[in-house]
């Protein structure tokens, strides 16, 4: 009877590597290879070279179009990226808010303790480690005033704006506030007036215009009629970002007709030395609304608002143009228009 063949493979120990028989004797291959207890030798690829080729090239391929991406967000200002707290220059810019209120900061302060920063502020790169601020002046100092509360917080999250000019760097923060914060007819003059201060627009009319281009004309011109305020009150105002449009446009007025009223509200403000915004408020209407003290009647201002600026007042056989945009440059238009009629 021939003997049974054994179905059950041989028991191999780590100490005896496995070995196969020729003619020549045994042979050890790479397959049997020694390995240690538990480790199983590799596995070799089924995929054809061809199919492998392929598919690092197309690994490779989407490797380089997210490392494209990732530059693309970079150099527009999409992308957000942690800056030193302290690197950020929040005076890069003449400042479009006057004030801070106190309750808006304390419930932003507490938004970022629970929430973290959840709105990126803008910058532009100054070179150097140092970036100007664009937007989110409040945002900074909220986290600037957690830091110094002892909150570790050393970074602060920006979009890093590809800005050429100071200029734009203007109109973006403009057209940031503008969406976001609801700042006063005077700040906004206040900003354009400064702007031009620094030589970045030629007057401050135009740097009405320029800012606030994407604002109504009548927003505009109501700005415009805030300049009167401005250059005739700066300094003496204590709440002037509560001046409101009802009293700002006719004090305006009386402003521009009335040269001497610039000193008595100045020296009315100077005695009453108002505590609130409604104190400053009262001493300036009650001085508007007594023109017999001034020792003449306030002139009625006439007419009609034709352009940002610029009234016109109307006569048998007389046109009369008046307003802080009634220009050198609106005469000379004028001159070179009636001259082609």
């Amino acid at each position: 009877m021939a003997k049974r063949k054994r179905l059950t493979p041989p028991v191999m120990t780590p100490s005896e590597p496995p070995v196969t028989e020729s003619v020549s004797g045994p042979l050890e291959t790479k397959s049997m290879q020694s390995y240690p207890l538990g480790v199983h030798p590799p596995i070799p690829s089924s995929r054809p070279p061809i199919a492998q080729v392929a598919g690092d090239a197309s690994n490779q391929a989407a490797l380089e179009e997210v490392a494209q991406e990732l530059q693309s967000a970079r150099s527009q200002g999409r992308m957000v990226q942690a800056l030193p707290l302290d690197a950020i220059k929040a005076d890069h810019l003449v400042r479009d808010r006057l004030a801070l209120d106190a309750a808006e900061m304390d419930a932003l302060k507490t938004s970022l303790r629970a929430r973290g920063q959840q709105t990126p502020i803008e910058v532009v790169d100054l070179g150097q480690g140092s970036y100007g601020l664009i937007s989110g002046w409040r945002r900074l100092n909220a986290l600037k005033d957690l830091q110094a509360d002892g909150d570790e917080i050393a970074h602060i999250q920006a979009l890093i704006k590809p800005i050429d000019s100071v200029s734009d760097s203007y109109v973006a923060m403009v057209e940031e506030n503008e969406i976001r914060a609801n700042l006063s007819f005077y700040e906004r003059a206040r900003l354009a007036a400064e702007a031009a201060k620094l030589g970045v627009y030629p007057t401050a009319q135009r740097a009405v215009q320029a800012l606030f281009a994407s604002a109504s004309s009548s927003k505009r011109s109501k700005i415009i009629t805030f300049l009167i305020i401005y250059a005739a009150l700066d300094g003496a105002l204590r709440f002037p970002a509560a001046i409101p449009e009802r009293l700002g446009l006719p004090l305006a007025a009386a402003l521009e007709a009335d040269a001497r009223l610039v000193r008595q509200i100045r020296e009315a403000l100077r005695k009453a030395a108002p505590k609130t915004a409604a104190e400053e408020r009262t001493a300036i209407e009650r001085i508007m609304s007594g023109p017999a003290k001034r020792g003449r009647p306030a002139k009625a201002v006439r007419g009609r608002e034709v352009a940002p600026g610029v009234r016109l007042e109307t006569g048998k056989d007389r046109m009369v143009l008046s307003g802080v945009g009634v220009t050198d440059k609106l005469q000379k238009a004028l001159e070179a228009w009636l001259a082609d009629r």
